[in-house]
Formats: C-alpha cells, structure tokens, sequence
C-alpha cells in the first residue's frame, strides 16, 4: 500500500475540518418566494385582497437539522427570530440578552389583556394544532383562542395553501407578543373585500365584546378611488386596527386609510457567524408612501413636510424582511407539498406582531387615539428605535431620514412605552 505523504494529510485534515465546520452550520443558499395568494391581478383592484407574505425557501425545499427541545428554534444555527429573540430587540423583557442571538434566547413576552382579532379568508383546519405545537415549541403558554366563520359555515380550502399559511402566521405571531389576550380567527368565505370586509365588521365586535383590543389584517391590495367610502368600517369603539403596509413600494388600502394603524417592515440584521443582533435598517420591499386616494389625516400634520397633502404610509414598522424573517409552524399543505416550519417574512408578520405589542402597552382604545399616541412619540428613542439607515420606494428614492419617512414610518418598538 503507497504510503499518504504529508501533503495529502494536510489536504485530508484540511477537507475534515472543512466537512465538520459545514455539519456544526446548516447555514446555506436560499431563495425568496411569492405565494401566489400574494400576487394582484389587475381585475383584483377594489375587488379582490391578497396576502403580504414572502417566504424564504431553502435548497431543496425544507430547513434541515435535529429537532431542538422547547423553547429555542426548531433548528438551529440559522439566526431567524423567535418571539423571544424579537422581545430581546424590542426591548419587550425586563433583561434583554446581550445579543439577542435566537439560539440562546428564551425570555418571552408575557402580557396582554382583551381580544386579538385576526381576519383572514379561506379556512385553515390545522390552526388550533399548529397553533398548540408553536406555543410549546417556544415556551408560550396555550393560548385562549377560537376561530369564527364570519359566512356563519366553514369556509373552503385555498387550493394554493398561501392562505392557510398566513392564518398560521397571524394566530402565532398575535399570540406570540400577547400571550394572555384571547386570539380569534375570524375567516372570511373568500378574499374578496366583501367578505373580508364582513369578516372585520365580526372582528370588531367580538373584540369589543370581550373588553377592547385590536383588529389585525394583514392583507390589502392597491388603492382605489371608492376606498374612502369604506374607511368608516374601521370605527368600532374599544378597537385599533392595523394592516400591512404592503411588499411593494407605494401605498395599499386598506392600510392607507386614515382610521387603521398601516404596518410597515425593517431588517433585522445579524452577524451570521454568532447570530448577534447588528443594527435594524430598511427593508427595500417593504410598503410605504403617500396615498393616491386619501388626504392627510390630523396625526401627520407635524410629518406635513414629508407626506404633504395627503395620507402617508407606514405609521411604524417591525422586522419583515424573508431574509431575515420569523420562525411559522405550517402543517396544512402549502403550494402542493406538505407543510412544516417556515421561515417568513412580509408585512403580513408586521400587522399581527404589531398587534400584540399594542395589545400589551393597552395605551389606547381606538386607532384615532393609537396613532395620535404614535406620532406624539417621534424622536423619542426610549419610544421607538428610528430607522435612519437605507433606502425604499419606487426605484429605490425615498432615504430612512432622522425622523419620519416612508422607509419606516416613526420606526420600530422599543419597549411598550408610547403604543
């Protein structure tokens, strides 16, 4: 047998410590996707909503590693947030860990008071399960939750599953940063804006039924000339109600409308060698800018230089960046494959998270009164961290500036202070 000379050890040592390294990191290529409930057509306009989601896909389809025990990501190694590693950034927790690296943190919000209403189409016959499985998974109490069909039936499939996934995302998120609020699903038959509209008319009731809180809705589609008739839905008493933004650029409805509370997206940016928490800066998707449709509400007459006659968009914003997306537990089928742990982002993350974080503060009884209690805290870095770095906008021309802008609105959470 020829004798392995030097050289060819080292190489051999070389490749070995290489194929160690590769097995302690599952760290690898990745790719974004749209679900198609996510994509507008033009015969949708003022007709038909789709979802805010994005979804961040590994190689080969599925995120891959043993499965970890309760309250840490179900694979680790990838730096993608969990509720306690937002509540760290978000300063949600009394001793945020240095860091704030997903792996390592567990300290999760533990308030909320009152209902959380979701409103989604379509039915997700796996929510309450998937729902259970997520709680444990993180280390989250059960939550107290129920789902309503808004048609009086339970509605049908969506035969893409975008939206299913996105009722897992609203329900788990929701109940992520307000553990002790009650969690309705109210789906509506179809995701046409009537039903969904009739959807949030239940929402809202059932919120104010059970002592106030929010209404989330994390779908929209582009504005139209009739919206401003139907803005005065989103009036119920004891209700705020917020939507997303959107993952365009440019204002969506029903974000954009004066009575709701429009939630944009960041990007939570991480060393990718430890995961430690770097900085949160724009995210170049991410919706926002002044309405074509709606004229400046009275909140923004102190950001006027910006949004100028009419109403501007996003109000605050949350990590919801794909590439740096949240950890979704999945089960129905997704796009003809079977579903598990996602990792996803999209405005659609920032309305129902956002939710639950107002849901917390309980500063506020409507959105008229959240927003007002929004704009009185710009500049106040104990109130929001503002976002002054990157860019977003059609053709990439609006700046994160000191302040308000359309990147971010006011900014992201810092603590519950001024929500």
């Amino acid at each position: 047998m020829k004798r392995i000379g030097w050289l060819s050890l080292f190489i051999l040592a070389v490749l070995c410590v290489s194929q160690s390294v590769q097995a302690q990191s599952p760290r690898r290529k990745t790719h974004i996707v749209v679900p198609a409930s996510s994509v507008e057509k033009p015969a949708d306009l003022g007709v038909n909503a789709h979802t805010h989601l994005k979804v961040l896909m590994p190689e080969g389809g599925k995120f891959a590693g043993a499965a970890q025990p309760q309250e840490l990501p179900p694979f680790l190694g990838y730096f993608y947030e969990t509720p306690a590693s937002i509540a760290c950034i978000y300063n949600l927790v009394s001793r945020p860990r240095p860091g704030c690296n997903p792996d390592e943190t567990t300290d999760n919000p533990s308030g909320g008071s009152g209902a959380i209403a979701v409103v989604d189409a379509y039915d997700d016959p796996n929510a309450a399960s998937d729902l259970a499985n997520f709680s444990a998974q993180f280390g989250l109490p059960a939550a107290d939750f129920s789902v309503v069909f808004a048609g009086g039936t339970r509605p049908k499939l969506d035969p893409t599953g975008g939206w299913e996934l996105e009722e897992s995302l609203d329900i788990e998120w929701a109940h992520a940063m307000a553990p002790k609020a009650k969690i309705y699903l109210v789906e509506a038959n179809s995701n046409s804006f009537n039903d969904l509209l009739s959807a949030v008319l239940l929402a809202a009731n059932l919120v104010a039924s059970n002592g106030g809180g929010e209404v989330s809705m994390s779908f929209g589609g582009s504005e139209f000339t009739e919206e401003t008739l139907l803005d005065a839905i989103f009036t119920q008493p004891g209700v705020v109600y917020l939507a997303s933004a959107g993952d365009a650029p440019g204002a969506s409805w029903p974000s954009a409308s004066p009575n709701v509370i429009s939630a944009g997206g960041t990007t939570i940016s991480r060393d990718s060698s430890n995961g430690r928490f770097l900085l949160e800066n724009t995210w170049q998707d991410a919706g926002g800018g002044p309405s074509l449709v709606e004229p400046r509400p009275h909140f923004q007459d102190g950001v006027a230089r910006v949004v100028g006659s009419t109403r501007g968009t996003p109000d605050l914003s949350f990590d919801a960046n794909p590439a740096t997306g949240v950890w979704v537990l999945n089960t129905n089928l997704y796009e003809g494959q079977p579903g598990g742990w996602f990792v996803v982002g999209g405005t659609s993350v920032s309305a129902p998270a956002l939710a639950g974080i107002i849901n917390v503060a309980g500063g506020a009884n409507s959105s008229a009164q959240e927003n007002q209690q929004i704009y009185r805290g710009l500049l106040n870095p104990f109130v929001f961290r503002d976002t002054f770095y990157g860019t977003c906008g059609i053709n990439g021309g609006d700046f994160a500036v000191l302040g308000y802008d359309f990147c971010t609105g006011v900014g992201s959470p810092i603590s519950y202070r001024g929500k």
